[in-house]
């Protein structure tokens, strides 16, 4: 017998909780292995792996939101159809046919042959025309037939004035120290402490993001720049240590923009032609990199980043909550419009 999605689901997630709650009994001063008279509590394994552990707890949580948000979707949609299908005396197949798929354009062979035009140009070696141009076609329409549902349905839930009072998933919040180069006022309501890596292509994206968040909310916010070198980028502790020794003559954020801006080229001699072009104090520039004297600050903010449960770049802590990776915009508004309104 083949079970269906929503029944997989049903059984995953009380999969989890059958977990938690079997978690939840288990007494942490008892032994879970012995070593000759020595014990190993329940503690001790929790303590060891309270990362990961943390980790998959705030995983679960996201994804328990996340399926009640697209099940209330689900039932806020099917509802209004309904009842607009009943008001124009249709059922809501034939309504939802009428109103919005036989709507939906086919794509033409202007908008077909562009793609595959624009595709080559990028330098992919394709197929002839005639042999992409079905999968083309139908990959245009999906995009047409996405996008016209979800303003048939915005339209749908704006005359019907729907309200959605279900609360934004936030991570826990935890206490991270604002330590290091910052931007924007002290006394600032919300303040972003970035844990980055100067060789990561990802950081690079979220620095654009966060000049957004800075752009948007101005004064509001004060961003705090911590290291946090990844062991697959052998220039980047150098780099950070680079970014140091450009602070102590004050210019951490034009060395900063210019290792983002280099990304490619980080090694010690590009270091240093990047100080000589920012003005610095050459020698001393040279002193403080080449005797590593910055290392035990970059190495300092990566464990901190690790006791946090970080384990890739970028990581953000907007008033202490969690946002991981290269997200969107929108992902820091959610949380600072949130933190705002309570101040």
């Amino acid at each position: 017998m083949k079970l269906s999605h929503r029944c997989l689901l049903f059984m995953f997630t009380v999969g989890i909780f059958a977990s938690i709650s079997q978690s939840a009994t288990i007494d942490p001063k008892a032994a879970a292995a012995k070593i000759g008279s020595t014990k190993i509590t329940n503690k001790e394994i929790d303590d060891f792996a309270k990362v990961e552990l943390k980790k998959l707890n705030e995983q679960h949580q996201e994804q328990m939101y996340q399926i009640r948000r697209q099940a209330l979707n689900s039932i806020v949609e099917k509802r209004i159809l309904e009842a607009k299908a009943k008001a124009s005396g249709k059922n809501a197949d034939d309504f939802l046919k009428s109103e919005l798929l036989d709507k939906i354009a086919n794509p033409t062979d202007a908008e077909v042959q562009t793609v595959y035009d624009d595709a080559k140009a990028s330098g992919r070696q394709l197929p002839p025309f005639a042999e992409l141009k079905e999968q083309i076609t139908a990959y245009l329409k999906q995009q047409k037939s996405q996008t016209a549902t979800q303003a048939f349905y915005d339209k749908l839930k704006s005359e019907a004035k729907v309200e959605i009072f279900l609360k934004p998933y936030q991570p826990s919040r935890v206490n991270v120290e604002a330590k290091g180069p910052s931007r924007g006022p002290d006394k600032a309501p919300i303040t972003i402490v970035e844990f980055s890596d100067f060789e990561c292509p990802f950081c690079s994206k979220g620095e654009e993001v966060i000049s957004e968040v800075m752009a948007a909310y101005k004064d509001k916010i004060k961003i705090v720049f911590r290291d946090f070198p990844l062991p697959m980028h052998s220039h980047a502790p150098k780099a950070a240590e680079a970014a140091h020794c450009a602070n102590d003559q004050g210019k951490y954020w034009e060395m900063h923009a210019k290792l983002f801006a280099n990304q490619k080229s980080l090694e010690v001699a590009s270091l240093k032609e990047y100080a000589k072009v920012l003005n610095l104090d050459l020698d001393k520039f040279s002193k403080c990199l080449d005797s590593g004297e910055k290392a035990k600050l970059v190495e300092e903010n990566q464990k901190v980043g690790t006791d946090l449960g970080i384990t890739g770049t970028p990581a953000f802590f907007v008033n202490g909550i969690l946002i991981s990776g290269a997200q969107p915009m929108q992902a820091f508004k959610d949380i600072i419009d949130v933190e705002l309104a309570k101040k």
